[in-house]
């Protein structure tokens, strides 16, 4: 067999059709496979369908909008009802006063998004020395450039070519180091990019203060806090945004997986008033920047049927439960001794896998007991769905126990 028409993301270009299993349905946490093979969905598909696959009412809500207006652009004078409403929705639910919200189609466009505005705020404050990036090792900042430039995962970068100037790295646990380039550079620093929690890095929540006196140098130093909440955005942890679990105002707030639980694509940026302060200043001054999707109205009315859906349902109590069944299985686990460990908060968790196990063996022992969990590096992830059952957790971990003990 030869590779299909579909260059696939992050998989091998020379793959050939047979090597992958094609998902044609989905109801709650659970998908199936064009074989009729059902898999629960423990990943809630890339960390983003909180409210779970196949709901009815989202797609009443797209069809609805779709034969109302699908799509007009909200460039210069264009607005639409569903972009208006999504972002007072999200700017009455996040902990960030005045904010407004920037709209974008990812969370790649976000970070970049975010990136632009700390630039722009420094520049027209004049202050256009002030330029620097901060990331942290093992974040993941999506695929754009400016995120790219900002993760702290090499081998994303690898073969690129130049990335980004103006951008550094500090140790992703360790206050001492940040403080140490604050002390250094903290008059170039325009913003510091930080996940909540780092997802794709390998599910590593904050080591203890280390928000806190992130928010305490960029303020002192004049720089811009940036939380990229992609993944633990609109419920993940058991509130709205991270920055409410962790009492953290961050000045700029990136969303996207779970906005829309993934019906249909849909980012953003929460803007706060450190940076709309100066953009608002000047009456002439026009943002020249947004994407032909900024405020798409279709993709808007997922987001407020996704919101209406979190809250009616009340899915953000579901968090804890998930939080001691999944992560108190792993923990079981790892007091077996077939874990070397476990980490997460929340509804996101991560299995560390002895040195003898390797990361895809255990997935497709998974997948073979009808489990879909995301193998990085030396862990194996779990995000479900917030509709997952304690059934379907239980057979999550059985499933994972099983492959543990694989010869």
């Amino acid at each position: 067999m030869s590779p299909s028409a579909f260059l696939h993301p992050f998989a091998r270009p020379a793959a050939t059709v047979d090597e992958f299993r094609t998902i044609v349905r989905g109801e709650g946490a659970t998908v199936w496979d064009a074989e009729g093979r059902a898999y629960v969905d423990v990943m809630a598909s890339l960390w983003y369908c909180a409210i779970g696959h196949g709901r009815p009412e989202m797609v009443k809500r797209i069809s609805e909008q779709l034969a109302t207006l699908e799509a007009y652009h909200c460039f210069d004078m264009f607005t639409n009802e569903p972009a208006e409403q999504f972002c007072a929705l999200v700017a009455e639910r996040v902990p960030v006063p005045g904010a407004r919200v920037f709209l974008t189609s990812s969370g790649s466009e976000a970070i970049d998004t975010a990136v632009k505005l700390s630039r722009l705020t420094f520049s027209l404050a004049g202050q256009p020395s002030r330029h620097l990036v901060v990331g942290r090792h093992g974040g993941y900042h999506g695929v754009t450039y400016g995120g790219l430039s900002a993760q702290g995962l090499d081998a994303n970068q690898l073969h690129f070519g130049p990335l980004l100037e103006g951008v550094a790295r500090v140790d992703r646990h360790e206050v001492a180091d940040l403080e140490a380039l604050f002390g250094a550079r903290g008059t170039e620093i325009a913003a510091l990019l930080v996940e909540p929690v780092q997802g794709a890095g390998g599910v590593h929540p904050p080591a203890p203060g280390y928000l806190e006196r992130a928010r305490e140098l960029c303020s002192e130093h004049g720089a811009l806090l940036v939380f990229d909440e992609v993944i633990t955005g609109f419920g993940r942890l058991g509130s709205w945004f991270a920055a409410d679990v962790y009492g953290v105002e961050p000045d700029l707030i990136t969303f996207a997986k779970g906005a829309t639980s993934g019906y249909l694509p849909l980012g953003g940026v929460v803007v706060g008033r450190a940076v709309l302060d100066v953009l608002e200043a000047d009456p002439a001054f026009v943002l020249r920047h947004g994407f032909t999707y900024s405020g798409h109205p279709t993709a808007c009315a997922a987001g407020i049927g996704n919101v209406e859906i979190l809250e009616e349902e009340r899915l953000f109590e579901r968090v804890p439960v998930i939080a001691e069944r999944l992560g108190g299985g792993l923990a079981s686990l790892v007091a077996d001794g077939l874990l070397a460990g476990r980490r997460g908060t929340g509804a996101v968790w991560a299995a560390v896998l002895p040195d003898r196990l390797d990361a895809l063996a255990v997935r497709d022992s998974m997948l073979a007991d009808g489990v879909i969990a995301r193998p990085i590096g030396d862990v194996i992830a779990f995000c479900p769905p917030l509709v997952i059952t304690d059934d379907q957790l239980d057979r999550c971990l059985a499933a994972l126990a099983a492959a543990l003990r694989a010869p």
